[in-house]
């Protein structure tokens, strides 16, 4: 098995309906979870740990993208695929059972641990029984997997917490996750595994501790208060240990033709900017609407759909674009447009409709579609079969890391604006979220706060375009050339 695998034509499109069915199940979990949280902590209690609910979640999952990437190499993608989804689906039975908020944390770190093998096998996977020419139009069809879950996952959360108890939404996974299960151990055929080649253990002890510390610090950065500082020492010197540790073992975590790969290295550092400019509008949008606007959580919520539809989109035409122009040409169209969305964030006005904020957010879910898509086949058409595992699973561990680090860059940046325009005011941000709240504000008052707010989001959203903007010198390292057929 070489650049592709081995596959009938009658046999692919299984393996693909089952990858597309198991990256719905991780897809969906996310929003589903969020919409029934309410239900959960009334049930449950524990509104103090409501956070590490889903801080949890994307701990265990980041820590253990690489290492499922680099065994998928060495052991073969059918194997950790299968596991994953295994562990994916126990975490996700043993969450609906959890009688108490610590519980549901517990077993949320088992279900994230799972998870992490699901986005980036699939698409390792897809790469590896697609030609490299092939790759870039059914990437699209992936992609397409989150537009529907975003749409999908709110509706069904609020359905089924509303006619069920709350359990069921963990427990829906099972017939979705078995069937993939079913698919793939009926139509992936087994690869044998890489003789001599073994997981650097040490390695990936560095990196889980650098991982762990630095995403504790920053998805908890309020809470830790001076504790921030160890946290993010701890991370500082276990990514220096790891960094000597890779140059000198004879196996390394990360294979060194990914570093000196322009390109790889370049794929990696757009989904990294573009992990971060996606918070910009996945956790300030909303606020913006319902604090600014005083628009309802289901409006926030439209508005933010419409990035989740335009990703898809655009997702599905950089594939074809690809194929006429290049991958240069693809990757920086893709980024004028998450310019150009970032741009128009700045526009908002607190009289400034729905539709307004909905169009902001399509024009930048189009730009991040095409740029993380041709990005991602990029590195995957480079990649030879023994390390295209590992390659892919940085490409979504960089988005992740992008992720938490733009939400803490963002978030301190709100903050320090509030600090500085309303020092006097006590969580002014919860106030005018709060319906109710809002209603009993002083006209002066809430005129004043909204004002002043404004002002602080749109310095968020100035941070958002300077990020958006490093993702045109990106794109200009991509090479001026098509996607290949074998």
């Amino acid at each position: 098995m070489t650049e592709s695998a081995a596959l009938h034509t009658e046999h692919r499109h299984w393996v693909l309906i089952a990858c597309m069915l198991a990256m719905f199940m991780a897809a969906i979990e996310v929003t589903i979870v969020a919409t029934a949280m309410p239900t959960i902590i009334a049930d449950l209690g524990g509104f103090a740990q409501f956070g590490w609910v889903f801080s949890i979640y994307l701990l265990t999952q980041a820590v253990s993208v690489p290492l499922y990437g680099r065994l998928a190499d060495i052991w073969g993608r059918k194997r950790l695929f299968l596991i994953g989804i295994s562990l994916f689906l126990t975490g996700s039975v043993l969450c609906g059972f959890a009688h108490t908020m610590t519980w549901l944390i517990l077993f949320r770190a088992f279900q994230g641990l799972g998870a992490g093998a699901i986005m980036p096998l699939s698409t390792t996977i897809v790469a590896d029984i697609y030609s490299p020419r092939e790759r870039a139009g059914v990437q699209g069809w992936l992609s397409s997997v989150w537009g529907v879950a975003a749409v999908i996952g709110p509706l069904s959360g609020a359905w089924l917490v509303q006619h069920f108890s709350w359990s069921v939404i963990f427990w829906v996974n099972l017939p979705v996750g078995l069937l993939s299960m079913l698919l793939l151990a009926r139509f992936l055929p087994v690869r044998t595994a890489s003789q001599g080649a073994r997981l650097n253990l040490t390695g990936s002890c560095w990196l889980m501790i650098c991982v762990t510390a630095l995403l504790v610090a920053l998805l908890q950065a309020e809470a830790l208060g001076y504790w921030l500082l160890p946290f993010l020492l701890l991370a500082l010197v276990a990514g220096w240990r790891l960094k000597q540790h890779e140059q000198r073992a004879a196996a390394p975590l990360f294979p060194l033709a990914l570093w000196r790969s322009r390109l790889i290295v370049a794929g990696n550092a757009g989904n990294l900017i573009i992990g971060a400019t996606m918070m910009g509008i996945s956790a300030f949008l909303p606020t913006w609407i319902q604090g600014i606007t005083g628009g309802s959580a289901l409006q926030a919520g439209s508005a933010l759909a419409m990035m989740s539809i335009g990703w898809p989109l655009a997702s599905t035409l950089s594939g074809r674009l690809m194929l006429v122009t290049s991958y240069r040409f693809t990757a920086q169209l893709g980024a004028l447009l998450l310019i150009a969305g970032s741009a128009l964030l700045l526009l908002l006005r607190a009289e400034s409709s729905v539709i307004q904020a909905g169009v902001t957010a399509f024009v930048i879910g189009t730009g991040m579609g095409m740029t993380s898509t041709t990005f991602l086949v990029s590195v995957q058409n480079h990649a030879h079969y023994e390390i295209r595992g590992i390659c892919t699973a940085s490409i979504m561990f960089s988005r992740m890391i992008g992720s938490a680090v733009g939400t803490a860059v963002m978030g301190a940046v709100l903050n320090l604006n509030l600090a500085l325009r309303l020092p006097q005011a006590s969580d002014p941000m919860q106030k005018i979220m709060s319906p109710e709240t809002r209603q009993a504000l002083p006209a002066e008052q809430l005129h004043h706060w909204t004002g002043q707010i404004a002002a602080s989001l749109h310095w968020v959203f100035v941070v958002a375009m300077l990020i958006a903007l490093l993702t045109l010198w990106i794109a200009w390292l991509m090479p001026r050339q098509r996607p290949e057929a074998e």
